[in-house]
């Protein structure tokens, strides 16, 4: 790889000394790195001219990253999303996890590992390695989780994510990137004219705190269909209740080509008519959550001097469902002493042909 920029900057926060590290690539493409919640900080790729814009939203400060309401780029755990009331049963022992979303515990609580700076263990022109090893209990879960995350990128604009975690007691696990998008570039505005495709013929309807039903329900006839490209704000005013919880899109759909071997899988595609660019997003993972940036409001100054507003992006968080542990009839997010958590999530940025 004939990379044009391999950089890495030390900054001081308040928290802990944060490593930011940029990798280029052969067309002059980069993308910034975060030992800050194992975080992407900027993604800068060409639009259908050639131009480069920094897709990815991202604070202006390293510091504000920390305990940011809108998890910023990070990758949270130890478990991502919600469970319900904070009741985690593992091998028939309550574990009381941190509430800290209404009732219910979110994202591994306020100490989740967005918040924790990782090791930084491994860098080289195309790739980097961050490693974080949580506590027997922190946050309320049971067993040392040692996790590590590989973050590849190609001459062909690919970021490639490989996350992997093992633990010494049984434990669950769930581990996304919490990435915010506006592919005209991340001061831009609005997404909702962006156009999106979701590869999934079922979505997860959710009570009103967003915790799911257990029901898996077809998409077909309603607002939650993305089976065919569409605006993302085509449908989000509808008058459909379950859009009203959470002020527009905020749920998982069940992804059509998971097979639970590991296979890697299309999830979604981003489209934006103004710049002509593509994102395709893969992975191995069972679902995939929408949000549609409904909270920006009031959110820490962005880069470049942007101001974030509400749907000003859009989330792609390639993730196990929801409440997982405490619905069997979802795929298990357990992991056991012996097993290894292995998960892929891939980013392609391409442009419109």
């Amino acid at each position: 790889m004939n990379n044009s920029i391999f950089k890495i900057v030390k900054h001081p926060t308040p928290g802990g000394e944060v490593t930011w590290i940029t990798l280029g690539n052969a067309s002059g493409a980069t993308v910034c790195l975060s030992s800050l919640g194992a975080g992407i900080v900027a993604v800068n790729v060409p639009d259908s001219k050639g131009r480069m814009a920094d897709v990815a939203l991202g604070y202006a400060e390293p510091a504000d990253y920390m305990a940011d309401g809108p998890c910023l780029g990070k990758c949270p755990g130890r478990y991502a999303n919600r469970i319900a009331r904070g009741h985690l049963v593992v091998d028939g022992v309550l574990h009381q996890l941190a509430v800290n979303c209404g009732p219910n515990a979110l994202h591994g609580g306020p100490g989740g590992f967005q918040n924790h700076i990782w090791n930084v263990v491994e860098t080289a022109s195309d790739h980097v390695i961050f490693q974080y090893t949580s506590p027997d209990g922190e946050e309320g879960y049971p067993g040392e989780l040692t996790v590590r995350i590989t973050y590849s990128w190609s001459d062909d604009n690919r970021l490639r994510l490989l996350i992997e975690a093992v633990t010494d007691r049984a434990t669950v696990v769930n581990i996304t990137n919490h990435a915010y998008w506006n592919l005209t570039g991340h001061g831009a505005g609005s997404v909702l004219g962006h156009i999106l495709t979701l590869f999934a013929s079922r979505w997860l309807p959710t009570d009103d705190t967003l915790v799911p039903t257990g029901e898996l329900a077809p998409v077909a006839g309603t607002p939650m269909d993305f089976t065919a490209a569409k605006a993302i704000g085509r449908d989000i005013l509808a008058d459909f209740v379950p859009l009203k919880y959470g002020k527009g899109y905020d749920h998982c759909w069940a992804l059509d080509g998971y097979d639970g071997r590991g296979t890697v899988c299309p999830a979604a595609r981003l489209s934006d008519p103004v710049s002509g660019r593509v994102l395709e997003v893969l992975t191995s993972q069972p679902g995939v959550q929408l949000y549609t940036g409904n909270w920006m409001n009031g959110c820490p100054g962005g880069k470049d001097g942007a101001t974030y507003h509400d749907y000003d992006c859009v989330a792609i968080e390639c993730q196990a469902f929801p409440d997982s542990p405490n619905r069997p009839e979802f795929p298990s997010a357990e992991l056991r002493p012996g097993q290894v958590y292995r998960r892929e999530i891939e980013y392609r940025f391409s442009v419109e042909d």
